[in-house]
């Protein structure tokens, strides 16, 4: 018996989340499934975090234990021989016997993609968010969010008790064209955060909303959380961007021997 750690890529459009749901198609179900034809008899696997509905992934990471009498090249081609078309196995490799992909994750890094554009656009809206009217410069906003801040305005935290202080370690818009490019990698994400950041962000491009909004939010975490959140969602726009436009490229687990 091995534990197994492997790096995961999936089409979210057509998943309801990455964990397992009795009655709903999601990657963990999928994972499972796939690794009882292989003779699994486990419990469940870890997963280095969750995705939200219709969110993609090109670098989640899973554990799993797993009695395989053969190599890891057979593993990876038996794993992907049984997983559906809209998720393949990119990596497998042997982990440490208490590897724990979430727990010993040091950071995470996500992608969002949009695009401006008045008319729609069938393919590229299915990993991206159209965005109309277009934005001016993204640029300088991402610089906003590095370092460590409370991000209770921008997120909803695992528990209802537990922190919502996070650190963002790098944040990068990027322009192509009519595209944009949002990297962020932090040592944690709230659920939803991104999202919620690349929406008021994308408020900001579009003249709805001033920067220095962002900033004031960011900074002023004092007084009950309830609150503060009150504050908040009355001066930033409190709706999401879709989740076509995320995709969790990398988790980085640089504090492993």
């Amino acid at each position: 018996m091995a534990r197994y750690q492997i790096i995961l890529a999936y089409d979210g459009t057509h998943f309801l989340g990455s964990q397992r749901q009795a009655a709903s198609r999601t990657v963990q179900g999928e994972f499972e499934k796939a690794l009882h034809k292989l003779g699994w008899n486990g419990q469940t696997i870890y997963l280095a975090g969750r995705t939200d509905t219709g969110t993609h992934a090109s670098g989640q990471v899973a554990a799993f234990d797993l009695d395989w009498g053969h190599g890891l090249d057979e593993l990876h081609k038996a794993l992907n021989a049984n997983l559906p078309q809209d998720m393949a196995v990119r990596e497998v490799k042997v982990a440490q016997a208490a590897f724990h992909p979430r727990f010993d994750a040091s950071s995470r890094c996500y992608r969002y993609q949009l695009f401006c554009a008045s008319v729609r656009d069938p393919l590229r809206e299915r990993y991206a968010w159209r965005v109309w009217p277009a934005v001016t410069d993204l640029t300088p906003l991402a610089a906003i969010w590095c370092g460590t801040h409370d991000f209770a305005a921008f997120g909803s935290p695992p528990r209802t008790e537990s922190s919502t202080v996070r650190t963002v370690l790098s944040a990068e818009w990027q322009n192509h064209g009519d595209e944009w490019t949002f990297d962020i990698q932090a040592d944690a994400f709230l659920y939803r955060m991104v999202r919620r950041l690349v929406n008021v962000q994308v408020a900001v491009g579009q003249g709805r909303l001033l920067a220095e909004t962002l900033v004031r939010v960011l900074e002023s975490s004092s007084g009950s959380v309830r609150e503060f959140r009150k504050e908040s969602q009355s001066r930033i726009p409190a709706s999401l961007a879709p989740a076509s436009g995320l995709t969790l490229v990398e988790v980085r687990y640089e504090n492993l021997v």
